[in-house]
């Protein structure tokens, strides 16, 4: 049976990280809230987070379901795929580092959110820009270059290659940092500008994803939703500044 994705449709998001290691590894999936007819579209979807009879309700967006189960969670659910899509680390000693790199990435998505959602959720960006400016600022001037820091250090320290975030092949980690950087791109191109000169080691694995086989067709098809000022990812002018 296919994999079934459940994300918010128009965006790329928190689901575009599962996306990528689908897309990688080949696997048969459908983005059900991107369909339409009998069992697709936001109303299947919503119809699993209201449901009244599932054992195991997730809290949001994306989730997977993999027959039976439903996993929720990005970080989670890229544990539970990567050994069956073959991403990853190799020995398994390795999987619960590859998990905590996993979960650094929901780290920094969470605060690059809070740069132009500071306040509230329930409010528009256009409701909070003041904070939004504030809190951008402390993010690129201090948590930006702390996260990509130690991101670089990470490649840089591997035993079995600085290409790659855990062990000596490719995994959903790899793929995680690759979708992070493009999407801080996107977001703060000021920013980011100096991107390659500061951390080889990152840009060197984004240009390595880039170009995987199957990556290269995803990037390439009408499947990649673009970036908007929808998702996580949002390009404010106001709220990009040169990097310190």
């Amino acid at each position: 049976m296919a994999y079934e994705l459940y994300y918010w449709p128009g965006l790329q998001g928190r689901g575009e990280f599962v996306r990528l290691a689908l897309e990688e590894a080949g696997a048969d999936y459908i983005d059900v809230a991107r369909g339409s007819g009998a069992g697709r579209g936001v109303a299947a979807m919503m119809k699993v987070l209201k449901s009244n009879s599932e054992p195991h309700i997730p809290f949001a967006p994306p989730f997977l379901r993999d027959g039976d189960l439903i996993i929720a969670q990005v970080a989670n659910i890229l544990m539970y795929l990567a050994p069956k899509l073959g991403l990853a680390p190799k020995p398994a000693a390795l999987r619960p580092i590859a998990n905590g790199l996993q979960l650094t990435v929901t780290d920094i998505v969470a605060e690059v959110h809070d740069t132009h959602h500071p306040l509230s959720t329930n409010l528009y960006y256009e409701d909070q820009k003041d904070a939004a400016k504030a809190r951008a600022a402390d993010f690129l001037g201090h948590r930006l270059p702390k996260f990509m820091g130690y991101f670089e250090r990470v490649l840089q320290q591997n035993p079995k290659g600085d290409k790659h975030a855990v062990g000596a092949s490719l995994t959903a980690v790899d793929l995680s940092l690759f979708q992070l950087i493009e999407g801080l791109s996107y977001a703060f191109p000021r920013a980011m500008k100096s991107f390659v000169a500061h951390y080889p080691a990152l840009a060197a694995l984004r240009e390595a994803v880039r170009t995987r086989p199957r990556i290269a067709l995803y990037l390439a098809s009408e499947r990649r939703i673009p970036f908007n000022e929808s998702g996580v990812f949002r390009h404010y002018p106001e709220l990009d500044q040169d990097a310190r």
